[in-house]
Protein backbone atom coordinates (compact mmCIF):
# COMPACT_ATOMS: atom_id res chain seq x y z
CA UNK A 1 0.00 0.00 0.00
CA UNK A 2 0.48 3.48 -0.35
CA UNK A 3 1.67 6.10 2.23
CA UNK A 4 -1.48 7.94 0.92
CA UNK A 5 -3.62 4.53 1.13
CA UNK A 6 -2.07 3.49 4.75
CA UNK A 7 -3.04 7.30 5.66
CA UNK A 8 -6.63 6.96 4.13
CA UNK A 9 -6.96 2.75 6.07
CA UNK A 10 -5.98 4.78 9.60
CA UNK A 11 -8.39 7.50 9.34
CA UNK A 12 -11.07 5.10 8.12
CA UNK A 13 -11.14 3.31 11.58
CA UNK A 14 -10.25 6.70 13.39
CA UNK A 15 -13.64 7.91 11.48
CA UNK A 16 -15.63 5.03 12.10
CA UNK A 17 -15.08 4.85 16.07
CA UNK A 18 -15.43 8.71 15.96
CA UNK A 19 -19.41 8.01 14.95
CA UNK A 20 -20.15 5.45 16.87
CA UNK A 21 -19.01 6.95 19.60
CA UNK A 22 -21.20 10.10 18.33
CA UNK A 23 -24.03 7.49 18.12
CA UNK A 24 -23.44 6.71 22.26
CA UNK A 25 -22.96 10.21 23.44
CA UNK A 26 -23.64 12.66 20.90
CA UNK A 27 -21.39 15.95 20.40
CA UNK A 28 -21.37 15.90 24.22
CA UNK A 29 -17.50 17.27 23.67
CA UNK A 30 -19.07 20.55 22.35
CA UNK A 31 -18.85 21.91 25.95
CA UNK A 32 -14.89 21.61 25.76
CA UNK A 33 -12.70 24.61 25.32
CA UNK A 34 -9.29 24.48 23.28
CA UNK A 35 -7.20 23.45 26.77
CA UNK A 36 -9.55 21.01 27.54
CA UNK A 37 -9.05 19.25 23.84
CA UNK A 38 -5.39 19.79 24.21
CA UNK A 39 -5.43 18.31 27.44
CA UNK A 40 -7.35 15.31 26.19
CA UNK A 41 -4.75 14.59 24.28
CA UNK A 42 -1.88 15.45 26.53
CA UNK A 43 -3.28 12.55 28.69
CA UNK A 44 -3.47 10.27 25.98
CA UNK A 45 0.09 10.99 25.00
CA UNK A 46 1.09 10.81 28.43
CA UNK A 47 -0.60 7.93 29.32
CA UNK A 48 1.29 6.12 25.68
CA UNK A 49 4.81 8.11 26.95
CA UNK A 50 4.41 5.93 30.20
CA UNK A 51 3.70 2.88 28.57
CA UNK A 52 6.91 2.92 26.38
CA UNK A 53 8.69 3.28 29.50
CA UNK A 54 7.79 1.33 31.96
CA UNK A 55 6.65 -1.33 29.40
CA UNK A 56 3.58 -2.18 31.24
CA UNK A 57 0.18 -1.51 31.76
CA UNK A 58 -2.93 -2.25 34.07
CA UNK A 59 -6.03 -1.10 32.15
CA UNK A 60 -7.25 -2.45 28.47
CA UNK A 61 -6.73 0.40 26.18
CA UNK A 62 -3.54 -0.26 23.89
CA UNK A 63 -1.44 1.93 22.80
CA UNK A 64 -3.44 2.11 19.11
CA UNK A 65 -6.22 3.10 20.19
CA UNK A 66 -4.58 6.47 22.66
CA UNK A 67 -3.19 7.31 19.05
CA UNK A 68 -6.59 6.81 17.48
CA UNK A 69 -7.89 9.02 20.38
CA UNK A 70 -5.16 11.09 19.75
CA UNK A 71 -6.55 11.90 15.95
CA UNK A 72 -10.11 12.07 16.63
CA UNK A 73 -9.63 14.58 19.51
CA UNK A 74 -7.53 16.42 17.14
CA UNK A 75 -10.22 16.70 14.75
CA UNK A 76 -12.59 17.91 17.76
CA UNK A 77 -9.90 20.64 18.16
CA UNK A 78 -10.04 21.78 14.54
CA UNK A 79 -13.85 21.60 14.61
CA UNK A 80 -13.95 23.65 17.94
CA UNK A 81 -11.97 26.11 16.48
CA UNK A 82 -14.25 26.49 13.94
CA UNK A 83 -17.22 26.29 15.56
CA UNK A 84 -18.59 29.37 17.40
CA UNK A 85 -19.22 29.23 20.93
CA UNK A 86 -23.15 30.45 20.32
CA UNK A 87 -23.85 27.47 18.05
CA UNK A 88 -25.97 24.26 19.39
CA UNK A 89 -23.87 22.15 21.59
CA UNK A 90 -25.72 19.27 19.37
CA UNK A 91 -24.67 18.81 15.81
CA UNK A 92 -26.67 15.95 13.90
CA UNK A 93 -24.32 13.37 12.22
CA UNK A 94 -24.41 13.88 8.67
CA UNK A 95 -23.59 17.76 9.50
CA UNK A 96 -20.74 16.31 11.90
CA UNK A 97 -19.33 14.17 9.47
CA UNK A 98 -18.93 16.69 7.05
CA UNK A 99 -16.75 18.63 9.24
CA UNK A 100 -14.59 15.57 10.57
CA UNK A 101 -13.66 14.71 6.50
CA UNK A 102 -13.23 18.77 6.24
CA UNK A 103 -10.68 18.14 8.82
CA UNK A 104 -9.31 14.93 7.80
CA UNK A 105 -8.72 16.28 3.70
CA UNK A 106 -6.64 19.34 5.34
CA UNK A 107 -4.72 16.86 7.43
CA UNK A 108 -3.97 14.68 4.64
CA UNK A 109 -2.94 17.60 2.25
CA UNK A 110 -0.88 19.00 4.67
CA UNK A 111 0.98 15.17 5.11
CA UNK A 112 2.00 14.86 1.62
CA UNK A 113 2.91 18.51 0.96
CA UNK A 114 5.20 17.85 4.24
CA UNK A 115 6.24 14.31 2.62
CA UNK A 116 7.00 16.03 -0.48
CA UNK A 117 9.60 17.93 1.40
CA UNK A 118 10.46 15.98 4.16
CA UNK A 119 10.60 12.45 2.08
CA UNK A 120 8.88 10.37 4.47
CA UNK A 121 11.12 10.81 7.31
CA UNK A 122 9.03 10.11 9.40
CA UNK A 123 9.25 6.24 8.54
CA UNK A 124 12.53 6.07 10.13
CA UNK A 125 11.44 7.53 13.45
CA UNK A 126 10.19 6.05 16.64
CA UNK A 127 7.19 5.93 17.97
CA UNK A 128 8.76 7.30 20.89
CA UNK A 129 9.85 10.23 19.07
CA UNK A 130 6.45 10.79 17.44
CA UNK A 131 4.80 10.88 20.85
CA UNK A 132 7.47 13.25 22.37
CA UNK A 133 6.80 15.79 19.07
CA UNK A 134 2.91 15.25 20.22
CA UNK A 135 3.49 16.50 23.70
CA UNK A 136 5.66 19.57 22.38
CA UNK A 137 2.74 20.44 20.12
CA UNK A 138 0.43 20.15 23.35
CA UNK A 139 2.93 22.48 25.05
CA UNK A 140 2.84 25.37 22.72
CA UNK A 141 -0.79 25.03 22.18
CA UNK A 142 -1.11 25.71 26.06
CA UNK A 143 1.48 28.72 25.40
CA UNK A 144 -0.51 29.88 22.30
CA UNK A 145 -3.64 29.78 25.09
CA UNK A 146 -1.48 31.68 27.46
CA UNK A 147 -0.77 34.06 24.78
CA UNK A 148 -4.51 34.59 24.23
CA UNK A 149 -4.50 33.19 21.04
CA UNK A 150 -1.71 35.07 19.55
CA UNK A 151 1.79 34.59 18.01
CA UNK A 152 4.64 36.87 16.84
CA UNK A 153 5.83 34.59 14.29
CA UNK A 154 4.42 31.13 14.95
CA UNK A 155 2.07 28.78 13.48
CA UNK A 156 -0.97 29.04 15.05
CA UNK A 157 -3.24 26.03 17.05
CA UNK A 158 -4.80 24.99 14.39
CA UNK A 159 -1.51 24.11 12.54
CA UNK A 160 -0.28 22.27 16.23
CA UNK A 161 -3.77 20.20 15.85
CA UNK A 162 -3.15 19.12 12.58
CA UNK A 163 0.91 18.43 13.46
CA UNK A 164 -0.62 16.04 16.21
CA UNK A 165 -3.25 14.78 13.70
CA UNK A 166 -0.57 13.49 11.36
CA UNK A 167 2.61 12.34 14.12
CA UNK A 168 -0.58 9.61 15.74
CA UNK A 169 -1.72 8.98 12.13
CA UNK A 170 2.20 8.23 11.46
CA UNK A 171 2.44 6.24 14.52
CA UNK A 172 -0.31 3.74 13.81
CA UNK A 173 0.84 3.53 10.11
CA UNK A 174 4.30 2.41 11.83
CA UNK A 175 2.14 -0.07 14.22
CA UNK A 176 0.31 -1.53 11.14
CA UNK A 177 3.55 -2.03 9.21
CA UNK A 178 5.16 -4.23 13.06
CA UNK A 179 1.85 -6.24 12.69
CA UNK A 180 2.06 -7.32 9.14
CA UNK A 181 5.97 -8.45 8.95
Amino acid sequence: MTTNEQYDSVIAECRKTFLQKTKDYGTSWRVYRTISVADQIYIKAKRIRTIQEIKTQKIGDNIKSEFQGIINYSIIGLIQLEINNDEPEQLNAAELETLYNAKVKLARQLMIEKNHDYGEAWREMSQESLIDLSLAKILRIRQIIANDGKTLVSEGIDANFLDILNYAAFALILISEEKNN
